[in-house]
């Protein structure tokens, strides 16, 4: 099965640099209409403009070209016809299927992982986020680059054949090769730093929050409506590639860590969840996870098990979540907002961007906060008395008796503090 439709709905922010005819390859006709309108957000995001699309549907990708023979010859006409520049297949390619497909079409060919790796290339700022673009692109490249010479690795004899091809495939392997092992340990020491900054923060004891979701989600929105912080938020996929933590101060003097991390995406590449695993350890550090959906998006169930699915992949799918269904604002109907927050357990309904739900979302939070507490009863000496400043600024104070004796506190506390205060343990 196949269709064929021509596109100049997209907005360009800026010129397009290419003119991309898009292979839409999805095997379940439900997914269709958010296929298509996710891989034409992610040409948006790139500045590339679509002026056509066909789609095949597949039970099992072709090994030669991934599609059908006859669907290629079928897509060299919509190709010259559209007069695109590039082919992107809304799927991951081999080498070998890539440069079959290139050299049919002669066309540039681009799958769905290179598209993405493109978009985490523009928006990487940092030099962490640069180091990890670029070594999720060289393992991606690697396999690739090897596919190029296979035809020269089966032919072992014959003019111009005696090995000028593999010892080129040698030298670009080993080139490849060693940049990787040098990124890996850029990175490895990019990481002891964040290991640094983490266990710098552990010393103040406040519990770990994380805030996840698919990419524009809203997560970064939200980060700025809880902290006051100036995260870039825009509507545009992987708008923001650094974690920025920020402390956030909660009701009733409960406060507690907050990171903002990188959007998740359906399909999400094995070499970007590789790369950038430094960065994504702060989900799996993490004392609690705040997943962000998008309920305002068709089929928002499928970035949601996305999701979920990432999060199992870096082996954080048994912390704690605290479910937020952002973008209520959207719903046509509002019941629809009750409905899901009675349906799932620990769970909120809010609008970031105009601060709807936000006491509700707070007190969910310190909710989870206090699954980090434990109830303290101590005496201090009173040449102890810092120790009661701490447990004011990393916990929650009930009440104070100035006695005789010392000073009689009643608090909550997180772990690290109550071990720290525990010689001092009064009877009740």
């Amino acid at each position: 099965m196949s269709s064929v439709s021509s596109h100049s709905k997209l907005k360009q922010t800026t010129p397009p640099e290419e003119k991309a005819f898009l292979v839409y390859v999805n095997s379940d006709e439900d997914d269709d209409e958010y296929a298509e309108a996710e891989l034409e957000g992610l040409c948006e995001a790139a500045h590339v403009a679509v002026v056509g699309s066909m789609r095949q549907r597949l039970g099992r990708p072709h090994k030669a070209m991934y599609i059908g023979t006859g669907k290629v010859d079928e897509l060299i006409l919509h190709v010259v016809e559209s007069g695109a520049d590039v082919v992107l297949v809304d799927a991951e390619l081999t080498g070998i299927q890539v440069r079959n497909l290139e050299e049919k079409l002669e066309r540039r060919v681009v799958d769905r992982t290179q598209l993405i790796l493109d978009i985490f290339a523009q928006r990487a700022h940092t030099r962490e986020g640069h180091l990890q673009v670029e070594l999720a692109q060289l393992t991606y490249m690697l396999p690739r680059l090897m596919s190029v010479y296979t035809k020269f690795e089966r032919q072992k004899g014959g003019i111009g054949m005696r090995g000028p091809g593999e010892t080129k495939l040698e030298s670009d392997r080993r080139v490849a090769k060693d940049k990787i092992a040098r990124l890996t340990e850029e990175i490895e020491e990019v990481k002891k730093h964040r290991d640094l900054q983490r266990t710098g923060r552990r010393r103040h004891p406040f519990p770990f929050a994380t805030i996840v979701g698919y990419t524009s989600a809203g997560k970064s929105t939200l980060m700025n409506r809880l902290t006051g912080s100036d995260v870039l938020a825009d509507a545009m996929p992987f708008a923001t590639l650094d974690p920025t933590t920020r402390k956030t101060d909660l009701p009733n003097g409960y406060s507690l860590y907050l990171t903002d991390t990188v959007g998740f995406i359906r399909n999400l590449p094995t070499h970007l969840v590789a790369a950038f695993r430094a960065t994504l350890e702060e989900v799996v550090e993490a004392d609690f996870v705040l997943h962000v959906i998008d309920v305002g998006a068709d089929r928002w169930d499928i970035q949601r098990d996305a999701v979920e699915d990432t999060l199992r992949r870096l082996g954080a799918g048994d912390i704690p979540c605290l479910t937020v269904f952002n973008k209520i604002d959207q719903l046509e109907d509002p019941a629809e907002a009750r409905r899901l927050v009675a349906e799932y357990e620990n769970s909120v309904a809010i609008s970031a961007s105009n601060g709807t739900g936000i006491p509700d979302l707070l007190a969910a939070m310190v909710r989870m906060v206090q699954r980090f507490l434990g109830r303290i009863r101590i005496l201090l000496p009173y040449d102890q008395s810092a120790l009661l400043d701490e447990c004011y600024r990393f916990g929650r104070v009930h009440s104070v008796d100035y006695r005789d004796d010392g000073i009689l506190v009643d608090a909550e506390v997180v772990e690290d503090l109550r071990h720290k205060l525990e010689k001092y343990a009064a009877a009740p």
